[in-house]
């Protein structure tokens, strides 16, 4: 599997944002965004800034850790807000119609830990974690993803 990956620094919410709108205006039908990191690093707020890029600011966007799945309807595509946390069995990734939605829109998956066993090849990994008390990530792009060759980030 081949991949390219860079750094961010997040220092503050404001670069959250800055990374997520940077990500989201390259974004194109097909794209799916793993959202990989422990509890509380910047899984959700990134996609809620990935996903207000689309619908406004002013959008409420709900984590979908009781629900599984937020859809949203933008211009351009469907967006997706998937949280595998509660999933217990990879198997019930199945149940979710992930093969459909990875077909016809752009999807954000946090916890695909949980899914691996059937994880897309072709993918946009965001790894959140906090280092001596610096919160960065490391953005990958796998399986030569043109996403990339558009991103100025």
């Amino acid at each position: 599997m081949s991949e390219i990956y860079k750094i961010h620094f997040l220092p503050d919410e404001q670069h959250t944002k800055t990374l997520a709108e940077s990500l989201a205006k390259s974004a194109k039908k097909g794209d799916i965004f793993f959202l990989r990191g422990d509890l509380g690093v910047g899984k959700t707020t990134f996609a809620r800034y990935f996903i207000r890029f689309f619908l406004g600011e002013n959008e409420v966007v709900p984590s979908p850790t009781f629900t599984l799945v937020q859809s949203y309807d933008t211009k351009a595509f469907p967006l997706w807000h998937i949280d595998l946390y509660r999933l217990e069995d990879p198997e019930e990734t199945f149940e979710l119609g992930l093969e459909e939605i990875f077909e016809n829109g752009v999807c954000l998956i946090e916890w695909p830990e949980r899914m691996m066993a059937y994880a897309p090849e072709k993918r946009i990994d965001l790894s959140f974690f906090q280092e001596e008390g610096e919160r960065k990530v490391i953005v990958k792009y796998l399986n030569q993803h043109e996403t990339y060759e558009h991103t100025k980030i």
